[in-house]
């Protein structure tokens, strides 16, 4: 492998690095990601690589892996220099520059979608994405104003499986509920609510939408009233909410097995 050698951190090929922070893009969708387990894989993805930035031990860890792709430069740097181009600590040896793939259509997505209503948390929206991956509910929809799932920090998170997903950025809920329910998707809703299907009893479809609502307000009553149905899960007496990731997690593995 052929490296470019640092010995200036303040060179202009390096200033993404130290610009793109957490929820951060440029015009042309680049992102950062950082951590090994996170790089590799994405390396082992589709996506379009700009660089790499790391130190030796990593380099030739992963030599196979970096080699298989077409990658312009690869920047060789100690820990330290590391550090220095982030500017704060940091405990991996890696990071890489990367185009954010093509959103997906919303007539292209899949059959099973997990549903952000106004999420603000970036790491539930990792944490969902690594969720969904694992359970084969490959289609990620996502309001405009939510952290992206390409975020620095949600992409660590999800341990880089949200490079998985099919996302779609939607500006208008209830348009987009609309073309959902047009396209022959059945809405179900998670909240808490005296008219919800307990998750035991619910029985899924083929094609489904699962809306997870804010962390703290849930979903508003405007909204449930255009979706199919609202599921909750039964809990303990004296335990009101689990963390909006968790339930997720619970219900898309509910809705996968009771077609």
């Amino acid at each position: 492998m052929k490296y470019t050698i640092i010995d200036n951190i303040n060179i202009p090929e390096l200033e993404i690095y130290k610009k793109l922070r957490d929820n951060a893009f440029t015009q042309d969708n680049s992102f950062i990601a950082d951590s090994p387990k996170v790089v590799n894989m994405l390396l082992d993805s589709d996506i379009q690589v700009k660089s790499i930035l790391a130190t030796k031990e990593y380099y030739d860890e992963f030599a196979e892996l970096v080699s298989s792709k077409n990658i312009e430069k690869l920047f060789l740097v100690n820990k330290e220099e590391m550090q220095g181009i982030v500017g704060h600590k940091i405990h991996h040896n890696c990071m890489m520059h990367g185009t954010r793939p093509d959103e997906t259509p919303l007539k292209s997505l899949g059959d099973n979608i997990l549903m952000l209503d106004a999420i603000t948390s970036t790491e539930n929206v990792g944490s969902i994405a690594r969720s969904a991956a694992a359970l084969g509910v490959d289609s990620y929809l996502l309001p405009k104003q939510s952290p992206h799932p390409y975020g620095r920090r949600a992409l660590r998170v999800s341990m880089g499986y949200a490079v998985k997903l099919k996302v779609h950025i939607y500006e208008d809920i209830f348009q987009t509920i609309k073309e959902l329910k047009k396209d022959g998707y059945r809405i179900f809703a998670a909240e808490i609510s005296p008219d919800a299907t307990l998750l035991w009893q619910v029985k899924s479809s083929q094609k489904w939408v699962l809306l997870m609502g804010h962390e703290g307000k849930g979903i508003s009553q405007e909204v449930l009233d255009v979706c199919d149905e609202i599921l909750s899960i039964e809990m303990a007496q004296g335990v009101k909410s689990f963390n909006v990731s968790v339930a997720a997690s619970i219900m898309m593995y509910q809705l996968k097995h009771t077609i």
